[in-house]
């Protein structure tokens, strides 16, 4: 018997797809953002790299607190207050951050401004966890995908202007003469940004909406929080040791990256031998998603947040190096290009059969870049140079026609063309070096959901549970950018995009890796999607 479709809730969901374009405008700014501040504060690239650690470490700060604590309680949190508190909580938690930014500014501190950051990501945290089960309950739950898809893609839009605009407030536009810059500039915009952030706060807090609850039991992982807790506490000694010694940044780095990896390995390992009491991370496939999620969105932000020092290096792009005023295009330029690819990935939720789906699967891609340049040419930035980046595009079309939509498939055949490309922006230089490092964002926007899905492949009741891990190591995106600063700093910021291309090689060893711990467990995603199911 079929069940009677609940109605989107259209209202509400134009509204929360907004939450999911500041995520991404934010985001996305900070490329701007670091390079400015890199200059203005006299940073050297790895010191400039801590907005990233800022923003990033706070959504595993955030999501580990919630999980500790949840975990001491015996019931989920977030569950317990709703969906839509939980958003609103973590709006107002932005709201100050936001608000934060404008005394940290006028007072010319940069530890200040960090701080500002991390309160700012630190709501994003509660917002992003709460917002993804949300937007599948507020219409049909088989439609719940379509839903996400729309918040993707929106988030998108924000990361292809989120650098235009703070560009604009920083510098003014392309054609503004003796423009004097400070950090003040950017008072307005994050009074904008915390007013827009206040509203929609208000409009959930007043709107006659489910509270957004499930009936899920919540599963306790006493020794899993411990683990996590460790591997938080290590991080920490890192950085306090950082602080108080001269121990090189680089060496420090990498022994944060293997403190991650070795205690994640060295608990699935324990879990092993005795599953009581670590929950999702007894299952092999979690670890290496866990591992997986942290890589890429490491080497998603750090392409980016390193590419503006890169386009000031003098002889790289132009015999100068550009000026900080210049760069908003190709830095949009490379989120566009995640957004090229997740519009590209959406098409599928439209159930497209035949030639109309491949068609629109050559056409889209085209339309989004079209956007892209629309969007740079209205705020007046010259595009004459972008137009060939349309051969990486025609690239990415085949590798999503090749992928077949198949998760393993998919993820070896963009890492490995990823790859490629990092080599041949790393053996370059002009704006065919250009090309390929922002190519770089085609290839990442179609991971994140072929990690995830190949992560909590087979968890079963622990899925939840294991989400939520994943979401944690979006704390990648804290320590593989300032690894490559700090990699800038010892020999230079073209050679130090070895990194992305090591990061990337990892990802397509990793995607068998995932393949062949499911596959003894009798999961194929690949051949499920190729036997239609």
């Amino acid at each position: 018997m079929n069940q009677p479709k609940t109605a989107t809730n259209t209202g509400a969901l134009a509204t929360l797809v907004m939450v999911f374009f500041f995520w991404g405008f934010i985001a996305a700014s900070n490329s701007i953002f670091i390079p400015f501040c890199k200059t203005h504060f006299n940073l050297n690239q790895f010191q400039s790299q801590l907005i990233g650690s800022a923003f990033y470490g706070a959504y595993f700060i955030g999501s580990l607190v919630l999980f500790i604590c949840s975990n001491v309680l015996g019931y989920d949190i977030l569950n317990k207050i709703g969906y839509k508190k939980g958003i609103i909580y973590g709006l107002l938690i932005s709201v100050v951050g936001a608000l934060l930014i404008i005394p940290s500014a006028n007072a010319n501190s940069f530890p200040a401004l960090l701080a500002s950051f991390f309160v700012v990501a630190l709501g994003f945290s509660l917002q992003q966890t709460a917002a993804q089960p949300f937007a599948i309950s507020l219409g049909d739950p088989a439609t719940g995908s379509h839903r996400l898809n729309l918040g993707g893609s929106v988030n998108s839009i924000g990361t292809t202007l989120g650098p235009l605009i703070v560009s604009y407030f920083l510098f003014g536009a392309p054609t503004d003469k003796d423009v004097v810059v400070t950090v003040t500039n950017i008072n307005v915009l994050y009074m904008i940004v915390a007013s827009v952030f206040a509203a929609v706060a208000i409009f959930f807090a007043l709107s006659k909406l489910p509270d957004g609850k499930n009936d899920e039991k919540f599963e306790k992982a006493n020794k899993a929080s411990s683990s996590l807790l460790i591997m938080t506490l290590l991080i920490g000694a890192i950085i306090v040791v950082g602080q108080i010694t001269e121990v090189p940044k680089l060496t420090l780095l990498i022994l944060t990256l293997v403190s991650v990896v070795g205690v994640l390995f060295f608990s699935n390992n324990m879990a092993v031998k005795n599953n009581d009491g670590w929950g999702a991370m007894k299952y092999q496939q979690l670890i290496y998603g866990m591992i997986g999620i942290f890589v890429y969105v490491g080497v998603e932000v750090t392409i980016d947040n390193n590419f503006g020092a890169l386009l000031k290096t003098p002889g790289y792009i132009t015999e100068a190096g550009l000026d900080e005023s210049k760069i908003s295009s190709y830095i949009s330029l490379y989120w566009g290009s995640l957004m090229i690819g997740r519009w590209t990935g959406a098409i599928s939720v439209f159930n497209l059969k035949g030639v109309l789906k491949k068609v629109m699967m050559v056409i889209v891609p085209f339309i989004a870049f079209a956007v892209v340049l629309s969007v740079n040419k209205l705020k007046g930035n010259d595009i004459s140079d972008l137009y060939g980046y349309a051969a990486w595009i025609a690239v990415a079309i085949v590798a999503f026609f090749y992928g077949q939509e198949k998760p393993v498939k998919t993820l070896v055949t963009v890492s490995v063309l990823a790859t490629i490309a990092m080599l041949i922006g790393v053996f370059t230089n002009g704006i065919i070096s250009v090309y390929a490092f922002i190519a770089g964002g085609l290839f990442c926007s179609v991971m994140w959901p072929c990690i995830f899905s190949l992560g909590v492949g087979g968890l079963g009741k622990y899925t939840s549970q294991g989400s939520a891990f994943l979401i944690m190591m979006i704390l990648g995106g804290a320590v593989i950018p300032p690894l490559q600063g700090a990699i800038g700093d010892s020999v230079n910021m073209h050679n130090s995009y070895i990194l992305a291309a090591v990061c990337f090689a990892f990802l397509a060893v990793l995607a068998l890796k995932l393949k062949g711990v499911l596959k003894a467990q009798g999961i194929d995603f690949d051949e499920q999607v190729s036997s239609g199911h």
